[in-house]
This record gives C-alpha cells, sequence and structure tokens, in this order.
C-alpha cells in the first residue's frame, strides 16, 4: 500500500485504532512481564542472600 500522508497511514484504512492498539497492548504486556521478571530475580536474590547469612 501507498499512502500519501502520515494520517493515512496512521488510519491504515480505517482499522488503525485496532493496529495501533494492538501494538500498544503487546508492548504493555511485555514491559509488564519484563518488571515482573526483574522484581522476581531481585526477591530471589535477596532470599538466597538471606539464606547464605543465617545458613541452618
Amino acid at each position: 500500500m501507498i499512502w500519501s500522508s502520515f494520517a493515512e497511514f496512521a488510519d491504515m484504512g480505517g482499522y488503525g485504532l485496532y493496529v495501533w492498539g494492538s501494538y500498544i497492548m503487546a508492548a504493555a504486556a511485555l514491559i509488564w512481564e519484563l518488571a515482573e521478571l526483574r522484581q522476581r530475580r531481585r526477591r530471589a536474590l535477596a532470599d538466597q542472600r538471606e539464606r547464605e547469612a543465617y545458613p541452618q
């Protein structure tokens, strides 16, 4: 497809809301997942340091 303006490109033949919305949702899901993984890793490392500090 050839678009004559950025507005036509963004509109994507009337489907722009769905296309860009899905890209935004996918990006948000990836960012959320990376944040959760980072938090889980920090917790695991903190737990490991705590166990090493007080061995049983």
